[in-house]
């Protein structure tokens, strides 16, 4: 008479993606039901390592234009509002500032200064490439022209190109999968952009590195056409932004001005609001609070 019949693992090479597929096979002898519970926790344990593998062979697979996109689409949200404090630090002074932004996509912005007082009120609007300023203290919204794109935005270190340009670190770059690398103790993707021939950025080369975990950007260099580094950002700080592993602080730091930097410090974020196109009008920036 037969013995229990039970289900026997049997791993086979074949040429499937992972290199291995499952046989099962039936066995007729029987050993006791201590065999038998032995093979399913086997069985298990197998199944839940080759998911693993799965997965992490499945982000190996990525492309470094997919990286990119991930890291940058989780991010930035459909919709976002974001509320932060700005501090601009140089050797001798510290200035600092509590701004409110709302963004739709790549292609509207909107920035509200709430502090100090002198600044409260003054906003920015942008839609598509161009950046609208509104002033109260003059009353008067201003059209920022392309001479002044790269003049400091608000004293700080980025400048006015950055709020522009920053949607086409996807569009107008080729991306390159360097290797791997370690940041914060977190295994990241070591990608290579190179702004494409006829693309309107100022940028030569910029190199990204992206948790390979959590598609988290943790740390940007910014190269100029010469090939020297202009720029570091660092990301740190990380923490659970609505629902999303986030770093909540940036340093921007230029490196040939010693003791220079500009830090972005997140308090709270909203992802995928419910904001329309008409928020991010001119009519808007006079009465956002």
């Amino acid at each position: 008479m037969l013995g229990y019949n039970y289900l026997d693992p049997v791993l086979k090479p074949n040429s499937q993606p992972f290199g291995f597929i499952f046989v099962l096979k039936r066995s007729n002898d029987f050993k006791g039901t201590k065999n038998i519970s032995m093979n399913r926790y086997l069985l298990l344990s197998l199944l839940i390592s080759l998911a693993s593998f799965g997965q992490s062979f499945a982000q190996d697979q990525l492309t470094a234009l997919e990286i990119v996109k991930k890291a940058d689409d989780k991010r930035r949200g459909g919709t976002n509002y974001s509320e932060m404090s700005i501090a601009i630090v140089r050797p001798s002074w510290t200035r600092e500032m509590d701004v409110k932004a709302w963004s739709k996509g790549t292609s509207f912005s909107l920035i509200l200064i709430t502090d100090p007082a002198r600044d409260k009120g003054t906003t920015f609007l942008k839609r598509d490439k161009e950046i609208w300023n509104w002033v109260p203290s003059i009353d008067r919204n201003i059209k920022l022209p392309p001479s002044m794109m790269m003049q400091s935005w608000m004293g700080s270190d980025f400048t006015n190109d950055d709020l522009i340009k920053e949607s086409s670190i996807i569009e107008d770059y080729t991306h390159k999968l360097l290797g791997d690398s370690v940041i914060e103790g977190r295994d990241c993707y070591k990608i290579e952009l190179i702004p494409k021939p006829e693309a309107p950025v100022v940028w030569g080369k910029i190199y990204n590195w992206i948790d390979k975990k959590d598609f988290m950007e943790l740390k940007t260099e910014l190269y100029d056409e010469d090939g020297y580094l202009v720029n570091r950002v660092l990301f740190s700080e990380i923490e659970e932004l609505d629902g999303r592993l986030l770093p909540s602080k940036m340093e921007y730091i230029p490196v040939d001005k010693e003791g220079h930097k500009t830090m972005i410090k997140y308090s709270n974020v909203d992802y995928d609001i419910d904001i329309g196109e008409g928020y991010f009008s001119l009519q808007n920036m006079k009465r956002v609070r």
